[in-house]
């Protein structure tokens, strides 16, 4: 293929992406009361109820969080781009892999999500509310309330990817279980400053609740790395056993 054609489908494939998210968007703002309700659902169910402070707030929250909502109905399409415009320079091994983590990068990027909302930001949210005391009453904004936990969510998503790109560098030889075990007390300090670093409050609370999952992330890819090079390791066997079979057998001939 020449440069023009290159290009041609790189524009094909972002036109898709983009479509994709817009229509996912469009679909995500019918429904964006519903969507509101479940992530409001940790404020809400405390006693509390959002604000809104200009007049323009609750459409523009809307906004965001059903492109946020889009983006991520829309993943597996843009993923799918992606894959059919590398294909053709992937040879066949190497596509099924491929394959592999495409599949497996939206749904590690979802759990990721509904790990994040289910498992920590709901009870993180109702435990810092915990603290305003009957002296304060929280007077939270729909526009910030969202942001924050749009924020919050997405590192969650991303980091989940880590098991899945472990897996890949190990099938390529790049890590060892070896190398990220000696490592760990680096990755414990990487995770906190990585935590840190991504919160989007500057609370010590917020930061320690990020820090567990993806401390818990980095041990899960130790093991799935050790896993592959058993699996490896035992492959590379099979393989000399029959070789020296094949030459045993030649040599009897």
């Amino acid at each position: 293929m020449t440069i023009v054609e290159h290009l041609e489908d790189l524009r094909r494939m972002l036109i898709i992406c983009i479509v994709a998210v817009v229509v996912f968007s469009i679909v995500a703002y019918v429904f964006s009361d519903e969507l509101l309700e479940v992530l409001l659902s940790p404020v809400t169910g405390a006693g509390y109820k959002p604000v809104v402070t200009t007049i323009t707030e609750a459409f523009m929250t809307k906004i965001k969080l059903s492109i946020f909502a889009g983006f991520l109905c829309a993943l597996p399409v843009i993923l799918w781009q992606v894959w059919s415009f590398v294909a053709p320079a992937l040879e066949k091994a190497e596509r099924r892999y491929f394959v592999l983590f495409v599949l497996g990068s939206f749904l590690l990027f979802a759990g990721g999500v509904a790990f994040g909302f289910l498992g920590v930001y709901k009870y993180g949210v109702a435990f810092l509310l915990k603290f305003a005391g009957p002296e304060l009453v929280p007077m939270l904004t729909i526009g910030k309330y969202i942001s924050f936990t749009i924020y919050f969510l997405l590192p969650f998503g991303v980091i989940f990817e880590l098991p899945l790109v472990s897996f890949i560098l190990a099938r390529l030889g790049l890590v060892s279980g070896t190398f990220l075990a000696k490592n760990r007390k680096y990755a414990f300090i990487s995770t906190v400053v990585l935590a840190a670093a991504i919160t989007p409050t500057p609370d010590a609370i917020t930061c320690l609740l990020m820090t567990g999952p993806l401390y818990g992330l980095y041990e899960a890819s130790v093991f799935i790395v050790r896993l592959t090079e058993r699996a490896l390791a035992r492959k590379k066997a099979r393989e000399e056993a029959e070789a020296a079979r094949e030459a045993l057998t030649i040599s009897n001939t």
